[in-house]
């Protein structure tokens, strides 16, 4: 059986980057670091079905990790992405007031934001929205310059070829089915029959993170969380969007509502909607949203033209707190938690997973040095 210094499990973009921090930190010239990934390509699951949005740290609760890691995670992928020229803008987005009633729930994302150290928020009342974007339909309307948008698989590659460059090895067809062992002594069962040693492990699976926990020997299941599926559905721009920006609603329970997004090619895209499904698996766009995502709209773009929307793609989020429980925040558990050295567990890493990624990598280092 082969042995190597650490295994991360999961090719997405916060496993990626999780192996690259640690494969970077290991001073140990003899050290070899894995990730491995269960598909054909690395970053095929959550990681490319999202809306590839730079978040600034608005909306999450105070001293919450999303809230952190977002905000720490955000200026880290911004100073990143420039040293490397890799396609990102930092364009702004608007979350806009249709209603009366919106305008107090503006002043307390405000509020919220200020309290995560947000500080870079601007207020903009109806003619103010419209000298910016016209066909707004907008009351007020809060401006997000530090908000942006990026081409998340060029990161991805890039963070790739940084972990490859130190060394480390992306093993891709490399389904992990279990793990036994011991702390510091991890023995990995992979689907093709073989086994694999490590002294460091960390689970960074995404969707069947909890899953592949249940799966491990030495893990305790008390602290396994239970998982919950949300699709979010997109729908296109058959044509050319009359906005430079990002276009946010007021935030809904479980999502951030359905916003007007822009990708580096200038295509406008519609999501996501929170749909919460049985399987993982379900990446079907449900048409059957389509009326709601042009009501919705419409209530913030009054001029979508009829048919000018068709089904784009779906994404899924993992979930560890149901549908009508409040939002879970991101989880990682290491030795300090569970009492397994070696062991870290990720679990529930959504949005805004992509701009926390560089944050939680140096997290996941903390807590295997804890």
């Amino acid at each position: 059986m082969d042995v190597v210094s650490g295994v991360v499990i999961g090719a997405g973009v916060v496993g990626l980057a999780v192996a690259r921090q640690l494969c970077q930190a290991d001073t140990d010239p003899q050290a070899t670091w894995l990730v491995l990934e269960q598909f054909d390509a690395i970053g095929t699951q959550t990681s490319s079905r999202n809306s590839e949005v730079i978040h600034a740290g608005i909306y999450y609760p105070q001293h919450s990790r999303k809230a952190q890691w977002c905000v720490q995670g955000k200026a880290m992928l911004y100073d990143y992405l420039q040293a490397r020229g890799l396609p990102h803008r930092a364009c702004g987005k608007l979350i806009v007031a249709t209603q009366p009633e919106h305008e107090a729930v503006l002043q307390r994302i405000v509020s919220k934001a200020e309290a995560n150290g947000v500080l870079d928020l601007q207020w903009l009342d109806g003619d103010q929205v419209k000298a910016m974007e016209p066909a707004l339909n907008a009351r007020c309307a809060l401006l997000s310059p530090s908000t942006g948008i990026v081409d998340s698989h060029a990161y991805m590659l890039s963070l790739q070829g940084d972990f490859e460059n130190a060394g480390g090895v992306v093993a891709l067809h490399s389904r992990v089915l279990r793990v036994t062992g011991q702390a510091g002594d991890f023995v990995l069962h992979m689907a093709d029959g073989t086994t694999l040693g490590t002294r460091v492990l960390v689970n960074a699976s995404g969707l069947r993170a909890p899953e592949l926990a249940s799966a491990m020997s030495m893990f305790p299941p008390e602290h396994v969380p239970p998982m919950h599926f949300a699709k979010g559905n997109y729908f296109t721009l058959t044509g050319k969007a009359p906005f430079s920006r990002l276009i946010y609603p007021v935030p809904e329970a479980a999502g951030l509502g359905v916003h007007l997004t822009l990708d580096m090619g200038g295509q406008a895209k519609f999501g996501p909607d929170v749909e919460w499904v049985q399987k993982p698996d379900d990446l079907a766009v449900n048409p059957q949203r389509l009326h709601d995502f042009e009501q919705a709209i419409r209530q913030y773009w009054p001029g979508l033209p009829d048919g000018a929307l068709a089904p784009g793609y779906a994404g899924m989020r993992p979930k560890i707190n149901a549908e009508g429980e409040t939002a879970a925040d991101f989880s990682l558990q290491g030795p300090a938690d569970h009492g397994v050295e070696g062991l870290v567990q990720l679990f529930g890493i959504e949005s805004p997973g992509l701009t926390s990624s560089l944050a939680i990598a140096q997290a996941v280092e903390q807590a295997l040095k804890a």
